[in-house]
């Protein structure tokens, strides 16, 4: 074995005892570890379209996920099978030497990315240290935020939120708003708040109300004053972790805390 192929052995085998530890850390602080795959978030996100981003340097730390070797690496991309070595060390032969390689093919939701191609490529630039990859981009286009900090809980946050988007459209009569809840079955409440003040707008006007018309007025006047209630009032203070969407959950069997 030459030098080359000793550095990159010794590589891959510091890579898979940082897996080891990094999993058992994970474990003890109660922070994922698997890598997230692809179809898992596909199937929960309302996707509207997509458009190729083309070639770009794409930051290493926010790709988060895989289309089809989720099971081969953690999430931070170190391997997790001695299968992978015989690839992982040929590519850390290759970046290592300067040799040239072809970009990464990406889909992009929200912040993140997920790997279509390329997952060992990954592994190695982030155990060279390298801070970004050269990839080809495709962006899929997603009316809820997606983060580095996704997680399978907090996914399911996001399909309860993008179901709400979809049937309120409210991403699209109010593009700037901004609806986070820490706990699942806010959204569902929110759907019987509105659905409540739409019945009250009918009663009044004596007809039929539209369903973007009744979510707009709950949103311009119900949750919006609410929500200017509790920065006004610094109400989340001592409540960490918490929302402006959590505390108007709870608000709303306290309508005293909106009074002047």
């Amino acid at each position: 074995m030459n030098y080359a192929d000793t550095l990159a052995d010794n590589r891959f085998r510091d890579a898979r005892t940082k897996a080891l530890t990094t999993k058992l850390l994970d474990l003890l602080r109660r922070r994922p570890s698997d890598m997230l795959a692809f179809a898992d978030v596909r199937a929960i996100v309302n996707v509207r379209g997509q458009h190729a981003l083309g070639r770009q340097s794409v930051p290493l730390d926010l790709i988060i996920g895989s289309e089809g070797r989720y099971y081969d690496f953690d999430r931070r991309f170190l391997p997790r099978t001695d299968l992978v070595r015989a690839r992982w060390s040929s590519i850390e032969r290759a970046m290592h030497s300067g040799v040239q390689l072809p970009p990464i093919d990406l889909f992009k939701l929200g912040e993140v990315y997920f790997v279509r191609d390329g997952n060992h490529r990954v592994s190695v630039a982030r155990q060279l240290g390298h801070g970004e990859i050269d990839a080809l981009v495709t962006e899929l286009l997603v009316d809820v935020a997606i983060t580095p900090a996704l997680s399978m809980r907090n996914l399911l946050l996001t399909q309860e939120y993008s179901d709400f988007l979809e049937w309120t459209n409210l991403h699209a009569l109010r593009p700037d708003e901004r609806i986070e809840f820490s706990e699942l079955g806010g959204y569902l409440d929110l759907v019987r708040q509105i659905n409540l003040h739409r019945a009250a707008l009918a009663r009044e006007r004596g007809q039929p109300i539209e369903r973007d018309e009744a979510v707009a007025s709950w949103y311009d006047n119900v949750y919006q004053p609410a929500v200017r209630a509790i920065r006004d009032r610094r109400l989340l203070r001592r409540l960490r972790h918490r929302t402006e969407a959590d505390l108007y959950r709870w608000m709303l069997g306290h309508p005293e805390l909106t009074e002047a």
